[in-house]
């Protein structure tokens, strides 16, 4: 008898320990009453394996996912915006807490970074090669510019100069970066998308690659045509572009930093150069934290649409559970909310509506790509940034 009491309270107690509901703890010790005791040991195995189902039954309790997205230098300010909003959203829709882990630094070192282990579950980089070299390295499989819109770049930019105030070097155009008086800073292209970006740019606009209005849908969807028609790719035998470009690095770049941001900071806050080459992103960075009575923007003639990917990275989402979590993450991106997002932080939105709102920040201005003019990243990074391409022809750093 008493060591059925014994049973019938620990029964008790053991229910409400493990959260089952107050009648589901009742049942299971009125099945253990009147038990004698050579059948309380079933009784204690019936009450387990009651409890397991009844906990079965139960609402999982809330979990905590953790994210690691490795991003290109200059998108601090934009992601920990979009993850706050992403973590309560998700939160909101699924019961998960999302808790996030940024890494940020020059494109192509932050995809080395992963290939040689970095855990990043996401990356959001400044150019497809830097990707395509995770991808081949084994991380990502392939296809991944396919799984979401537009090759999988959710927002654009654009290469601009920043000068300073007043333009005191009258800098207009493309041409005028290459005057024996102006002095320009830009990073590296062998580790920056920003400066890869900035060396098309420079070249296509050089070279008068065709341009479109891409702040209009009829405009993109022209441009997307032509990329998919086009065969031959003459720009890479520019000469003109290539003079132009080898005079640029070598007479007019002082030092060339690894990254976006590091030009930025040369610029601004060392106040070394008279233009800034760079995302139009940064260029409204130092408007906004040094003030824009330092410097102003120049748009050039024409540009080249910057366009940063992003991906899964699938080994280790996988290795870590996180696969659902960060396909969401990824697909917000493309979202009215992350879109007005990136428009307040001066990248430019892929909804064109979105784009309209912040035009007069962000004006349209004639723009080439990189699929129609160049053929794409694969062959501008074996032609131009691969060892012994272009860029390492043409520039002799400072001894």
């Amino acid at each position: 008898m008493i060591i059925s009491m014994f049973f019938c309270r620990s029964s008790r107690s053991a229910a409400i320990a493990a959260g089952i509901p107050v009648p589901y703890g009742r049942l299971l010790v009125s099945g253990l009453r009147g038990r004698n005791g050579r059948s309380s040991l079933a009784g204690l195995r019936f009450l387990w394996l009651s409890l397991l189902l009844a906990l079965a039954t139960l609402p999982a309790k809330s979990a905590e996912v953790n994210i690691l997205n490795v991003s290109y230098d200059p998108t601090r300010e934009l992601y920990t915006e979009i993850n706050e909003l992403f973590a309560e959203h998700y939160k909101t829709r699924t019961g998960v807490n999302v808790t996030f882990e940024q890494s940020n630094g020059g494109s192509s070192k932050q995809a080395r970074s992963v290939i040689d282990g970095l855990q990043a579950d996401v990356v959001t980089l400044g150019a497809a090669s830097d990707i395509t070299a995770i991808e081949r390295a084994g991380l990502i499989e392939p296809g991944w510019q396919e799984k979401l819109p537009y090759n999988s770049c959710p927002y654009t930019s654009i290469v601009g100069f920043l000068v300073r105030k007043g333009n005191p070097k009258h800098i207009k155009d493309w041409n005028d970066l290459i005057r024996p008086d102006v002095q320009v800073i830009v990073p590296n292209p062998k580790t920056s998308a920003a400066a890869r970006w900035a060396f098309l740019a420079f070249w296509g606009a050089t070279a008068k690659a065709k341009t479109h209005d891409l702040s209009t849908l009829a405009g993109l969807e022209e441009s997307q045509a032509a990329a998919r028609s086009a065969k031959d790719f003459p720009i890479y035998r520019d000469a003109e572009a290539r003079a132009a470009i080898e005079k640029f690095y070598n007479n007019n770049v002082p030092v060339l930093d690894t990254g976006a941001r590091g030009a930025t900071v040369t610029f601004a806050q060392k106040q070394l150069g008279d233009v800034l080459l760079n995302w139009e992103n940064e260029l409204w960075l130092a408007l906004d934290e040094f003030g824009n009575d330092k410097f102003d923007i120049v748009y050039p003639s024409s540009s080249i649409l910057g366009e940063p990917p992003v991906a899964i990275v699938d080994e280790v989402v996988d290795k870590k559970g996180t696969r659902d979590v960060a396909v969401a993450y990824l697909k917000y991106l493309y979202t009215p909310e992350a879109q007005d997002v990136i428009g307040q932080l001066h990248y430019r939105p892929r909804d064109v509506e979105a784009l309209k709102k912040y035009s007069a920040d962000l004006p349209p201005i004639p723009l080439f790509t990189i699929d129609e003019a160049f053929g794409g990243w694969e062959k501008v990074q074996a032609a131009f940034f691969a060892d012994g391409g272009i860029f390492d022809q043409i520039y002799r750093p400072a001894k």
